[in-house]
């Protein structure tokens, strides 16, 4: 992973869930559309050893990070609007939002496991 600058939003669902699944489309144009941040698709049981003990209440929910910094970890309508508007004011610091210990390890486990697995691949 990159800098003490990088955004990074990583979208925590699940396979068997609907909503994740009609949520993956636009997941990928918030990552289309916004190509300098970098975007990681988690699924909590295919990559349970990445996610932890992380306690996720409902889907789909999002973590994002500013360099080691959490910025936002919860539920989210799965709407591109609604995330967009989000990721913008994260962006701006508009917007802030409690985020639970476990969650800063998150980070540093998506960037072993990308460093082990090459700087051009995401997780699935």
């Amino acid at each position: 992973m990159a800098g003490a600058d990088e955004f990074l939003v990583i979208g925590l669902c699940a396979a068997w869930c609907g909503t994740c699944r009609e949520f993956r489309d636009t997941f990928d144009a918030l990552k289309a559309a916004r190509p300098d941040r970098r975007f990681v698709w988690l699924d909590i049981e295919d990559d349970s050893a990445l996610a932890g003990d992380l306690d996720i209440e409902n889907f789909p929910s999002l973590a994002v990070f500013v360099g080691e910094r959490a910025l936002f970890y919860g539920v989210t309508e799965p709407a591109f609007g609604t995330v967009a508007r989000l990721l913008d004011a994260l962006e701006v610091g508009t917007a802030t939002t409690a985020v639970p210990l476990e969650v800063t390890a998150l980070r540093e486990a998506i960037a072993v496991s990308l460093r082990g697995k090459g700087s051009g691949r995401e997780i699935e």
